[in-house]
């Protein structure tokens, strides 16, 4: 058995490419030159393929007009890929964004968000930061030696 079907393997060398041209082959002064290839998604029948971008740095308002520009080269970003690939068919192209990494530094956030109220509760309770951290170890310790 194959360890990885054709699928995935068009996807990971489309990712790969999509990379290069993106940063060396688009001269559109309009777009933005931070743009990251997160994953390419190829369809069963190998005819379409959606390509998640992020754009380091770009306010949000730009981001829709950034796709607009992708989308708009995606037959001159088909033929580059179809030039640099060994395959028979060469998908259809859409970009979108990809909203995994701001909704990863949302998640990071609320996190240290929650960790500082928590600690900001403790403090006004009296208990001290360091007696948490002490009382987490104690249980962790008490757990793992033998029984005298």
């Amino acid at each position: 058995m194959k360890e990885f079907s054709r699928v995935d393997r068009l996807s990971q060398q489309m990712k790969k490419e999509m990379a290069v041209i993106l940063q060396r082959e688009i001269k559109d002064p309009r777009l933005h030159s931070m743009i990251t290839v997160s994953d390419v998604e190829v369809s069963r029948d190998l005819s379409h393929a959606k390509v998640f971008v992020t754009f380091l740095g770009l306010a949000d308002d730009k981001v829709e007009d950034n796709l607009k520009i992708l989308n708009d080269a995606s037959g001159f970003v088909r033929s580059l890929i179809g030039k640099r690939i060994q395959a028979r068919i060469v998908p259809h192209i859409r970009f979108a964004f990809d909203e995994s990494l701001n909704e990863g530094i949302r998640m990071a956030t609320l996190v240290s968000t929650a960790r500082a109220e928590d600690d900001r509760r403790r403090l006004q309770s009296g208990q001290a930061l360091d007696d948490v951290a002490d009382a987490a170890d104690s249980t962790d310790n008490s757990s793992d030696e033998p029984a005298n």
